[in-house]
């Protein structure tokens, strides 16, 4: 995973070497360089992206572009950076660095990797409108909000340092994978009718829930690591959905129920917790018929929590648990 390996300081940029020709034309489109000296076709992102059709792939060369992007009215577009270390966008005048989307224009099967992107006005990036949009392999500073979209995917990211939430999704559905979530007031929040998968994520440092499902809110919760986050999982209002195979561990509470949340749940571990779990405030474990069989409690065996590396040890408890090879969001050390 690029994410782990970035979080433990380990430099695996999505070197791109190799570009074709400034506008040179394949299969699937027509493939642009930016380059801030002048080496490719563009300077500045932006206009890359205007030029751009729909079906084309925009290389983004290693520097330090302070610009506002938007993308928007294009399908099948790539926007591809030479890495998270190496490819920096900040805002430059409005909120949000990058939009994609803008009303009432969406964008559809969009795809932005290898890059960091920095909030600027407490947003870093927005997706408003359209379908099909993925964020892979980029480092974003601030806030990931999503209103009105269908099929987001969120992989291999890291997301930390907003000033509110780190990804919010609002009436979208979503599926985040393999992403560092970190030092956020919430980790994720599901609000309105979104509905959110999120697996093999880990979230770590939350001042409050490292996940908060919402209003009528959907999560499916599978093998993640929620780790000292202020809560670990809160299902409000009617927020509904599973939390399976997760390691929750360093919280106030580690999920809290609602009398109205419909949620399954089964192989979770807890531990170090004030409180496992809760409905209405009320510990689970005193209320008839609602403590699960099937959770453990005991320590997960990281390798250095200290250090940030949530990977298991090979003789901890979580290894083939259930249906799951193992709990939580990375497996042993030797896999």
């Amino acid at each position: 995973m690029i994410a782990l390996a970035i979080w433990l300081g380990v430099d695996v940029g999505l070197a791109q070497e190799g570009f074709l020709p400034h506008g040179s034309e394949t299969p699937g489109g027509a493939r642009w360089v930016v380059a801030l000296d002048g080496s490719g076709q563009f300077v500045s992102i932006q206009e890359a992206i205007d030029q751009a059709h729909s079906g084309d792939t925009i290389f983004i060369k290693a520097g330090r572009y302070v610009e506002d992007v938007t993308v928007h009215s294009k399908e099948g577009l790539k926007v591809i950076g030479a890495g998270m270390k190496k490819v920096f966008i900040a805002g430059l005048e409005r909120v949000g660095t990058l939009h994609i989307g803008k009303w009432p224009y969406g964008a559809t099967n969009v795809e932005i990797s290898g890059m960091t992107i920095q909030q600027h006005g407490g947003l870093g990036v927005g997706i408003f409108n359209g379908a099909g949009v993925t964020l892979r392999d980029i480092h974003v500073n601030g806030l990931i909000f999503s209103q009105q979209v269908q099929r987001v995917r969120i992989e291999n990211c890291i997301v930390g340092g907003s000033e509110t939430t780190g990804l919010a999704f609002a009436d979208s559905d979503a599926v985040l994978v393999g992403n560092i979530i970190h030092d956020n007031d919430h980790g994720v929040s599901v609000g309105g009718t979104s509905k959110v998968e999120l697996q093999f994520n880990v979230i770590t440092r939350s001042l409050f829930e490292a996940v908060l499902v919402a209003d009528n809110g959907q999560a499916n919760i599978v093998q993640n690591t929620l780790v000292n986050n202020g809560g670990g999982v809160k299902f409000q209002d009617e927020g509904s959905g599973e939390i399976r195979g997760n390691i929750i561990t360093g919280s106030k509470i580690g999920v809290a129920y609602s009398s109205q949340s419909n949620v399954a749940r089964s192989y979770n571990a807890f531990y170090n917790n004030g409180t496992h779990e809760q409905i209405n405030g009320v510990t689970v474990s005193s209320t008839p018929g609602k403590h699960s069989t099937t959770a453990l409690y005991v320590q997960p065996q990281f390798v250095a929590p200290n250090r940030g590396d949530f990977r298991l040890k090979t003789d901890s408890p979580l290894l083939n648990v259930g249906e799951f090879a193992h709990l939580g969001a990375l497996g042993p050390i030797s896999q």
